[in-house]
Formats: C-alpha cells, sequence, structure tokens
C-alpha cells in the first residue's frame, strides 16, 4: 500500500489538475455569444472603470497583486502540510516543510509591511502637499 501512494501522488495530482483547468472550458462553451462583452465590461470594473486616472489604476493593480500573493501563499502552506503529512518519519522531509512554512510566513509579513509603509507614507506625503 505504501508503494502505491508513493509511486502515484504525483499522477494523482496532474490528473486533478488537469481536470480544475478544463472545467472553465466546459462551462464557458455554453456561453459564447457574449464573452467578449463581458470580459471587456469586467476588465474596466477591475481597472476602475470609467474613472481611468492613473492612481485609481495602479491601485487596483497592486490590489490584483496582493490577492494573488495571498493565493500564492495559501498553495505554499497547503504544499508544505502536504510534505508534512507524507514524509512518513523522514525528518528531512519535516524539516523541508517546516522551512517552507516559515518562509511562506516571513515573505507575506515583510510584503504586507512594505505595503502598510508605503501606504502610510503616501497618504502623509499626499497630506502635506
Amino acid at each position: 500500500m505504501k508503494n502505491f501512494f508513493t509511486s502515484n501522488y504525483k499522477s494523482i495530482i496532474a490528473f486533478a489538475m488537469v481536470l480544475a483547468l478544463l472545467a472553465p472550458i466546459a462551462v464557458l462553451a455554453q456561453d459564447n455569444l457574449n464573452i467578449t462583452k463581458n470580459l471587456q465590461s469586467t476588465g474596466l470594473n477591475v481597472l476602475g472603470g470609467s474613472n481611468t486616472d492613473l492612481p485609481t489604476v495602479i491601485g487596483n493593480i497592486v490590489k490584483i497583486l496582493l490577492g494573488m500573493i495571498g493565493v500564492l501563499f495559501v498553495v505554499l502552506i497547503i504544499y508544505a502540510g502536504f510534505l508534512w503529512m507524507t514524509a512518513q518519519g523522514d525528518q528531512a522531509k519535516v524539516d523541508k516543510a517546516k522551512k517552507l512554512i516559515y518562509e511562506a510566513i516571513i515573505g507575506v509579513v515583510i510584503i504586507f509591511l512594505a505595503y502598510a509603509i508605503t501606504s502610510f507614507v503616501l497618504t502623509s506625503l499626499l497630506k502635506i502637499t
């Protein structure tokens, strides 16, 4: 049983990823009439709608990037947890998973502190000028 899981878990994960990537295609096949119109309106909403001044667009792009960083953090934590759970007593794998969790947390803390400091400084500068 141990050999089955250690040899096939990569192929199971790859199959699940392929299914996850193909699922939206099946959904989009239902509505091919308004896709371009919907994508254009979604793009305008994400980038600030009709208000396309530079600070709004940059702020929305920063929000999108911070959201992606949050998703990346969650993926790293799940991957590290998977490594830890499948370590099967191998201390090197457990240490690798702990190190990955630690580094992911430190990375997210640094990124959000940098965002907070930058936001504070820019807000203070705008109030002064």
